[in-house]
């Protein structure tokens, strides 16, 4: 089956999204899975990084388990036994991986996977610099991956703000309203930064709120299969992060 990801969808259709793309072809030759599961490993190793080292695997460890990993997920057909109905490329992720590192017995051979050439880009600096700032308090690995997971999304979706509104002055000054928690900065004292009244101010912060939620989902939709899913993996993930 070929799929055209640059058609518009047909009225009501969900749009094929990296996600869905690969759960509907993986098996067709030639469909661009691989390169959309690889895209979507690309952006999401870091959880599953914090994952394994919350389960108390030693740096190096974490590093060749998860670089292992993806060159398993993406040597090998780990979509064959997917369950459609639940269709969560966050729920795929941490299962097939929790599989790979109960059977893993051979660390050395976890770092030799792909003939020696990651398949992944894993900054392993980075990894350790994140990870040395999470929370000490007892936070389970898979709640940990749940966080880290939002986490990644919001800064995907801020990211994906800040590249649209690159020739705009105000993002910067009004994305502090995104989280809610607007650092003590009034709508008054917004809109004298602004050079703009009030109520103005108002306005513009409700369309980036607005811009925020849309661009939130359709990075959400690239992570699961239906648009059912959209709604309820937002809920939870906005859940976890705030828990």
């Amino acid at each position: 089956m070929d799929v055209d990801r640059n058609a518009p969808p047909a009225r009501g259709q969900f749009p094929t999204t990296r996600w869905s793309l690969i759960v509907a072809t993986h098996q067709a030759p030639g469909s661009g899975a691989r390169e959309a599961l690889a895209s979507l490993c690309e952006s999401y190793w870091y959880p599953l990084y914090a994952y394994v080292r919350r389960q108390g695997h030693g740096v190096e460890d974490a590093q060749d388990l998860t670089q292992g990993f993806f060159a398993v997920v993406l040597e090998k057909d780990y979509l064959a036994d997917f369950d459609r109905e639940r269709g969560r490329f966050r729920s795929f992720l941490l299962g097939a991986f929790k599989h790979f590192v109960a059977n893993e017995r051979d660390r050395q051979r976890a770092g030799k996977r792909g003939g020696g050439q990651p398949l992944v880009a894993l900054d392993a600096q980075d990894a350790e610099r994140r990870y040395s700032v999470e929370p000490a308090h007892d936070l389970t690995p898979e709640r940990i991956y749940d966080r880290r997971w939002a986490t990644v999304l919001l800064e995907r979706t801020l990211e994906r703000l800040s590249r649209e509104s690159a020739m705009n002055a105000r993002f910067d000054r009004l994305k502090i309203f995104l989280t809610g928690d607007p650092a003590g900065v009034s709508y008054g004292e917004l809109a004298a930064q602004l050079g703009m009244s009030e109520g103005a101010a108002k306005v513009a912060v409700h369309r980036l709120r607005r811009r925020f939620r849309k661009v939130l989902m359709a990075e959400i939709a690239e992570t699961v299969a239906g648009p059912e899913q959209v709604e309820e993996e937002m809920r939870f993930l906005l859940s976890a992060v705030s828990a």
